[in-house]
């Protein structure tokens, strides 16, 4: 189009600075003309026709050259995360069954579905599973031994979440018996003569550390059977994660799982330098700050064997992860307790990673589930809307507060997997469009705010007042 074409002389004549500026402008344009509709990054409603790439039906600013540019390994800065020397805040989900599904050709499609959907409210982070440990579909079906089908699999989902600009925070292992997990490590050390009393000898022994250490080698070192890139090279991995919600139970002091942390994140980035690295915890505090206690959700959480502040002062440790579930650790029935102890929860490790850490902090896990009592659409929108208002909250001052994903995006089809947290887009208009606008407000709030700019992300500007708008 002519206007694009005056656009892009202008902007070549322009500093970086400049350009960013402009750029900003023109999507906000853009994304006014565009309120009241379902048209937000490209989604009109309509799951087989939308691009998979950021895009404004205008077509004045295209994110698809932009990101092709910066498509580099996410890194830290201070409290931030930045990829090509700009601020990265995120919108992001859980998939976790992605593998599992991709191995087989009949139930393949899925995989891209799910990506495309996410793709078109503006969601640029995936979580997902890199274990699959003598189960079903197992990618490890013994100690170090793999079916390359399965890996193959793992392969397909990285190369097609990079053709929907996805970046993938991989998770290694899993703390329960699921996909797994550290209960399929202990029975494998038994199975080979070793003398194991509790799962949680998974932290301790050995020979146990020793199986899970050559799987994180075996998957960071894996080429890509599709784009021939090598895991540990390929900036469409977000981040390592250690392990899904580790808990040591039988040592509520914390230092069984603390050893543990500090062994394997040093392992970690011996074996890859480039990517970043996280723990995978719930985000309870522990035994090290018993001021902070007041904050867990219930007494029991400080006896898991996981301690926040502690665990996220670990060398090899890159950012905080945080999960949400006040209708797991509070009480099941649905209320507005819920809401409040969710906005302190945050509030509360967004302080945290600012104050003692100087680090970003992820909401790596947030849901309600549609099994629990009193449970409706609306309340879920409230919650979506309550945990994207106090992630925005901290980005509006260049918090530590990075992001947040939902547990978790599902596409049609897939209800034998649900647990009572899938997010069917489809189906769910009013919480798409909830997605679809915190997504628009941080690519706005991240296309602004530039470290090569020297425009510091604390910066107060007339735009502020439209991003954050509680309106929009």
């Amino acid at each position: 189009m002519q206007k694009c074409s005056v656009l892009g002389s202008v902007f070549s004549a322009m500093d970086t600075c400049k350009r960013c500026f402009l750029l900003s402008l023109a999507f906000l344009m853009v994304f006014f003309e565009n309120l009241g509709t379902n048209v937000v990054f490209g989604f009109n409603g309509n799951y087989k026709h939308h691009s998979p790439h950021f895009s404004t039906s205008q077509g004045i600013y295209d994110m698809e050259d932009v990101e092709d540019d910066g498509w580099q390994m996410v890194e830290t800065k201070g409290n931030q995360f930045i990829v090509n020397s700009q601020p990265f805040y995120m919108n992001g989900f859980n998939t976790y069954w992605l593998m599992v599904m991709a191995a087989d050709q009949s139930t393949r499609g899925k995989v891209s579905e799910v990506f495309q959907q996410a793709s078109s409210v503006g969601l640029t982070v995936c979580r997902t599973w890199a274990f699959n440990d003598g189960q079903w579909r197992a990618l490890q079906k013994s100690p170090s031994v793999y079916d390359e089908e399965v890996f193959k699999a793992l392969d397909f989902v990285v190369s097609e979440a990079k053709k929907y600009k996805i970046r993938l925070i991989l998770s290694l292992v899993n703390n329960w018996d699921a996909y797994g997990g550290k209960p399929q490590y202990v029975k494998w050390g038994k199975a080979a003569g070793l003398n194991l009393t509790s799962d949680d000898e998974f932290f301790s022994h050995p020979t146990l550390r020793s199986y899970y250490k050559a799987h994180v080698k075996a998957v960071v070192n894996r080429v890509n059977t599709f784009t021939n890139i090598t895991y540990k090279d390929d900036p469409t991995i977000f981040a390592w994660e250690l392990m899904n919600e580790p808990r040591c139970t039988s040592d509520p002091s914390g230092d069984t799982l603390q050893s543990w942390i500090a062994e394997m994140a040093v392992y970690v980035k011996s074996l890859d330098a480039k990517h970043l690295v996280e723990i995978g915890v719930e985000g309870f505090y522990g035994p090290s700050a018993p001021a902070r206690a007041q904050f867990n959700p219930n007494s029991y959480a400080t006896q898991v064997g996981t301690d926040f502040i502690r665990n996220h002062q670990t060398l090899g440790v890159d950012f905080a992860s945080v999960h949400i579930y006040a209708d797991s650790w509070i009480s099941q029935t649905i209320s507005d307790a819920h809401l409040q102890f969710t906005t302190t929860w945050m509030e509360a490790h967004i302080e945290d990673a600012e104050n003692y850490l100087g680090m970003p902090v992820i909401f790596a896990e947030f849901g309600v589930s549609s099994k629990d009592p009193g449970y409706n659409s609306s309340f879920r929108d409230a919650l979506i809307s309550t945990v994207y208002k106090t992630v925005l909250n901290s980005t509006k001052k260049g918090g530590s507060g990075a992001g947040s994903l939902l547990w978790q995006l599902f596409p049609e089809g897939m209800d034998n997997m649900d647990d009572g947290y899938a997010i069917v887009l489809a189906k769910s208009p009013s919480t798409l469009n909830l997605i679809s606008l915190h997504s628009s407000k941080l690519a706005i709030f991240n296309s602004m705010c530039s470290w090569k700019c020297h425009w510091g992300c604390k910066k107060k500007n007339a735009l502020e007042t439209i991003i954050y708008h509680d309106d929009l």
